[in-house]
């Protein structure tokens, strides 16, 4: 019995790994066809023969235009995709791990509402990237509420965020009303519906530093989150710090999904649907479903940026493809889990 358990565990382990190499390898197949599609089409094998160039040292044969299109154009906006999109993923996958609720999503302690009010502040006054500070901000009054309340319990800490966020969105709705309507308005109105159209080289090193730390500690920590899972008394019992860990999870989740949201706005529904896709393939262990997320997460960003800007002649705000893919798809997984639990 302890060999076929064994026999079991190894089979399981490497068809993770072919599932993540076969997934890496249709993220490089994505990120090849999005340098070569958009309203400007570049034949694969000049995009080929860029990149060759700079990896191996050697002259290029492309001219000089389509070369500037490929890296400092289409690249940046690839790599802030998989980035952003992994990210998003990744905490929500991590929230819906410590609040024991699939359907929490990563803006629930008022992170995206936070780092909206800091787009219109900065905006409105000037003041250039104040979503992070806001987003802190927002995430540290959640924080405080159950403390104030002298209840930790998750719920508090939930409805403290819809307390928060509610606040945030009602403080936006003050910035918009002094806005300009001419300039600033339309500004905050096209970046609240997220684009990586102004993405550049400097904003991907500012985010990415980051986002990369939180997204290697909480690999680091996600085994703990599977025990966060089981509920407060039978991981205090454990021996596990659940306000501790709980706090580092929060902390982390929310630096990756206010990196995300000051660069490229508001984009819904990937953190929501991605860790149930996730969990399809896998199952619900944090373990193996937090490295899954971030490739799905990232893949799935990539396809819907490529389309935003191959679908119309003017390029399409994020969210709008978000939530038409997002929401059919979302409704796909619940139909499929209702199939499997009857």
């Amino acid at each position: 019995m302890e060999a076929l358990k064994q026999k079991a565990g190894s089979y399981s382990k490497v068809r993770d790994y072919m599932l993540l190499l076969t997934l890496w390898l249709l993220l490089f197949v994505l990120s090849v066809a999005a340098l070569c599609l958009g309203r400007y089409g570049i034949p694969i094998s000049d995009v080929l023969d860029v990149l060759s160039s700079k990896l191996l040292g050697k002259p290029s044969n492309v001219n000089q235009t389509i070369e500037n299109i490929i890296l400092n154009l289409r690249l940046p906006r690839i790599i802030a995709s998989i980035v952003i999109g992994g990210s998003l993923a990744l905490a929500g996958a991590a929230y819906q791990g410590i609040f024991r609720n699939p359907l929490v999503s990563p803006d629930i302690l008022g992170v995206s509402s936070g780092a909206g009010l800091g787009a219109a502040l900065a905006i409105l006054f000037q003041l250039g990237t104040f979503g992070l500070q806001i987003s802190s901000l927002a995430v540290m009054i959640t924080s405080a509420i159950p403390k104030f309340m002298k209840n930790r319990s998750t719920i508090i800490l939930v409805l403290g965020g819809i307390i928060v966020n509610g606040m945030m969105v009602s403080l936006l709705g003050l910035a918009k009303y002094m806005m300009d309507t001419e300039n600033k308005l339309a500004e905050l109105t096209y970046w609240l519906l997220g684009s990586l159209a102004k993405i550049s080289k400097g904003d991907i090193w500012i985010i990415s530093i980051p986002m990369v730390i939180s997204m290697l500690l909480l690999l680091a920590i996600r085994w703990r989150v599977n025990i966060l899972a089981l509920g407060e008394s039978e991981a205090k019992n454990l021996g596990v710090h659940t306000e501790f860990y709980r706090g580092l999870v929060i902390v982390l989740s929310t630096v990756l999904t206010a990196c995300a949201v000051c660069v490229s706005g508001t984009i819904g529904w990937i953190g929501l649907i991605v860790p149930h896709l996730g969990r399809m393939l896998i199952g619900p262990d944090n373990k193996r479903l937090f490295p899954l997320s971030i490739i799905l997460g990232g893949g799935f960003l990539l396809m819907i940026d490529t389309l935003s800007r191959i679908v119309s002649p003017a390029e399409l705000p994020i969210s709008i493809l978000t939530g038409l893919v997002g929401a059919p798809f979302y409704f796909w997984i619940l139909h499929k889990q209702r199939m499997n639990m009857t």
